[in-house]
């Protein structure tokens, strides 16, 4: 395994680098194929959300597979190298691998705990595998780190370290708007207006219906998806709200009525412009007017801040608002078992890793087998067929029986750190044929392939 990760996230690199580093879905597509058709990498996944973006690869030189995943990512992130490279990180190996289970688990996200990662996560590995850039260490990777997010959150409390970030930013909106006051209550009967209709905009769509608003207006560049969401909104037996779809150029003609403002859209300039909301606000007389801006890059203008009657909250303010501590206990819970399932997943790889060379050991045996036995039914024609058969058989059994024991043993000692090299012994011992072992590891991986493999 020679895992690789470059990236960077709310930790390394401020707001303003982040936003300009923002990669669009066909951005991420084209960084993908690119990675792939570059010398150092194998396999590429990406995992790109509101605060973070990571290019994962199987490299097979350290040195130069950091460069070029470096220089990939800052050419379609449209940042220059120099610019960029202050701002990288780099985790390899087991380092990788804890890094995504961390990030899996909520732990190195914004709001400690939050579970929207995860959805994220799988459509990173979707992506992949539609685009045949995953291969086994990668799709392997990506389903431990969903499994092991699960995990977490319904094994621990990290749950309730951490709330989700639409939770979170209405929380500080409501607090910032009317101090010590609960979202349900400050929201209670306001008019919602919702921009986008991803999974975020929906989710805060819901918890803005489940508060209390009394009207939800949702716009969106695709009208059919505002449509659907109008339609997920005012269904038989919820939460009742009123709630109707308008086309995204409509949003600033919104305004004006609108209360609360919550803005998420892949958008890669401003959807809300300072002085689209200052005139909107004039028309208001001193009604105030909240803002919460999850987009990355940002939706509404930042220059926002210093308008009159106008409450924003974006990515910068919910950043430094959360860095109140989480509870202790559960997330050394989560480190713990963050720790447990890399040392399983590196374990698994390096058993993994032998496989091919024990079963071409096995093939060469059976080969040899079958050769003997051929030339043995050869020189003694007069063998009966029930004779033979027993004969082949007992040959068989005692080649098993000498093999199980180093084989078994060899897994065993392969999983353990350092184990690499067990490979290498068997294949120099035993004379084994070096394109047997990759024939056995091409057919192996390409198992893989599936793009629906791992779906659930």
């Amino acid at each position: 395994m020679s895992l690789l990760v470059v990236g960077l996230s709310h930790r390394s690199a401020p707001v303003s680098v982040l936003e300009r580093a923002a990669l669009t879905a066909d951005a991420q597509a084209k960084l993908l194929q690119d990675t792939l058709a570059a010398e150092p990498a194998a396999e590429a996944a990406v995992l790109a959300t509101c605060n973070r973006i990571e290019l994962y690869a199987d490299v097979d030189k350290f040195h130069a597979g950091v460069a070029e995943l470096s220089t990939l990512l800052a050419q379609h992130a449209g940042v220059g190298l120099e610019e960029l490279t202050p701002f990288l990180y780099v985790h390899y190996e087991d380092r990788a691998v804890h890094h995504l289970y961390s990030v899996a688990c909520g732990l190195d996200s914004m709001v400690v705990g939050e579970g929207q990662i995860l959805g994220q996560i799988k459509d990173a590995l979707a992506r992949s595998q539609e685009l045949h850039t995953a291969g086994r260490l990668l799709n392997d990777l990506f389903q431990s780190a969903l499994r092991v997010g699960k995990r977490a959150h319904s094994e621990t409390g990290i749950d309730r370290a951490g709330q989700s970030l639409v939770s979170f930013g209405l929380e500080q909106l409501a607090g910032s708007s009317e101090p010590g006051t609960s979202v349900d209550d400050w929201a209670k009967g306001k008019r919602a207006l919702v921009i986008g209709a991803g999974s975020m905009s929906s989710l805060a769509a819901a918890t803005l219906a489940r508060a209390g608003v009394a009207e939800i207006a949702v716009a969106n560049r695709t009208r059919e998806r505002a449509d659907r969401l109008v339609e997920i909104l005012t269904q038989p037996g919820g939460t009742g709200v009123a709630a109707r779809a308008l086309p995204i150029g409509e949003a600033t003609d919104e305004l004006p009525r609108a209360d609360i403002v919550v803005s998420c859209t892949g958008a890669t300039g401003l959807v809300l412009p300072a002085q689209a909301i200052e005139e909107a606000t004039a028309s208001r007389a001193a009604r105030p007017l909240a803002l919460l801006d999850l987009a990355m890059p940002r939706d509404i203008d930042g220059a926002a801040h210093a308008l009159e009657h106008v409450h924003l909250v974006d990515i910068e303010s919910l950043a430094a608002a959360s860095a109140d501590a989480p509870m202790a206990a559960d997330v050394e819970r989560v480190q713990h078992l963050v720790a447990q399932e890399v040392d399983a997943f590196g374990a698994a790889q390096r058993a993994a890793h032998i496989t091919p060379t024990v079963v071409a050991l096995r093939t060469m045996a059976a080969d040899v087998v079958a050769a003997e036995t051929a030339r043995l039914h050869g020189r003694l024609p007069g063998l009966g067929e029930r004779e033979f058969a027993e004969i082949t058989q007992t040959v068989r059994r005692v080649v098993d029986k000498l093999l199980h024991a180093p084989t078994v043993r060899v897994k065993q000692l392969a999983s353990e750190p350092g184990g690499a090299g067990y490979a290498d012994a068997l294949r120099t011992l035993f004379d084994l044929d070096p394109q047997t072992v990759a024939a056995v590891s091409r057919a192996d991986a390409s198992s893989t392939d599936d793009p629906n493999r791992g779906r659930s």
